[in-house]
């Protein structure tokens, strides 16, 4: 049906950046909210940032300032650029995005497969 599929996560020094993307496919007739999440080893899932259709953006606040989310709407991709990485931003991201399917107009949560962010010197 939908598929999310997840691009940019790796090694990085304390202080640097990287960006992470994620591109949406498959029998979509329009996406909501898109977002990124991230979980560490032994702690639960939680929200790192989420834009609606519309642009509007909510930030965690561990990340605020930091991180930034964008989406193209056109081509049903979201992005998150990191900088000023801590290593407690070390986690697998997942990509998610409510979608809403043809033909039976079906919404529901979709998400990646995760992509490692690892920070560390």
């Amino acid at each position: 049906q939908v598929q999310l599929v997840e691009s940019g996560g790796g090694l990085v020094q304390p202080g640097g950046s990287l960006r992470l993307s994620c591109a949406a496919s498959g029998s979509i007739f329009n996406i909501n909210a898109m977002g990124w999440y991230r979980q560490a080893p032994g702690k639960l899932r939680e929200l790192v940032a989420s834009v609606t259709s519309g642009g509007t953006t909510n930030y965690a606040g561990s990340v605020k300032g930091r991180f930034t989310i964008s989406r193209d709407n056109a081509k049903n991709t979201v992005d998150l650029q990191m900088n000023s990485l801590k290593p407690e931003d070390t986690a697998v991201y997942y990509c998610n995005a409510n979608v809403k399917t043809a033909p039976l107009y079906l919404t529901r949560d979709y998400w990646g497969q995760g992509t490692q962010v690892t920070v560390s010197s």
